[in-house]
């Protein structure tokens, strides 16, 4: 009788151990499922492909979890963009060193077929956004014209070298939803840089 009841004890004990286990199992899947979800909302959603300036091929949720901070240029501009350029370097300098490697800054190309990967490539040098926090697109013109709308920005080729553009700074969370702009040149970005430090605690 000792031994059977000995044996039922333990049997019910390893019963209850698997059980356990294969709860917490599933809870961790759920938790995990549950931190890799995006919101509709999300730019992440958006399947069209881009090249690098290093000329590897992505998708934009290839960049997830990282605060993303976006702008659209072009590389021939002589006007707005290297303001644009200026305030993106501006940001980036208030930025706590330590920060840097969970922020990603990322420059658009609104002129594919001229901003190829080796100039955007070069023009990162010649920037000093070279850095691996720095990523430069280029992607097809239907991909630019899709990307633009969901940031609101606006853009017109009014010759075969010059466009005329909205000038945004986009601020967006580590799952690709959007939570500031900036919008002008040479504006006081303060806001914005708190905006970015304020993603990486959420």
């Amino acid at each position: 009788m000792k031994i059977n009841s000995y044996l039922t004890i333990l049997f019910f004990s390893l019963f209850s151990l698997i059980s356990c286990s294969e709860k917490d199992s599933s809870a961790e899947e759920t938790t995990s499922t549950e931190s890799n979800e995006i919101s509709e909302t999300s730019i992440f959603n958006l399947t069209t492909e881009w090249n690098t300036e290093e000329g590897n091929r992505i998708e934009l949720k290839d960049l997830n979890g990282k605060t993303l901070v976006v702008v659209m240029i072009y590389t021939s501009c002589q006007a707005a963009c290297p303001r644009l350029v200026a305030d993106m370097r501006n940001i980036e300098s208030q930025i706590p060193r330590n920060l840097l490697p969970e922020i990603n800054f990322v420059l658009v190309s609104i002129d594919p077929e001229t901003d190829t990967p080796s100039r955007l490539k070069a023009f990162a040098k010649e920037n000093l956004m070279d850095g691996e926090h720095w990523t430069f697109l280029q992607g097809t013109e239907e991909g630019v014209r899709e990307f633009a709308n969901v940031l609101a920005v606006k853009y017109k080729q009014i010759s075969p070298i010059d466009f005329s553009h909205s000038n945004i700074i986009s601020v967006f969370t580590q799952k690709g939803e959007m939570v500031h702009q900036q919008e002008g040149l040479g504006v006081d970005n303060k806001e914005t840089v708190s905006k970015i430090i304020e993603t990486l605690g959420s």
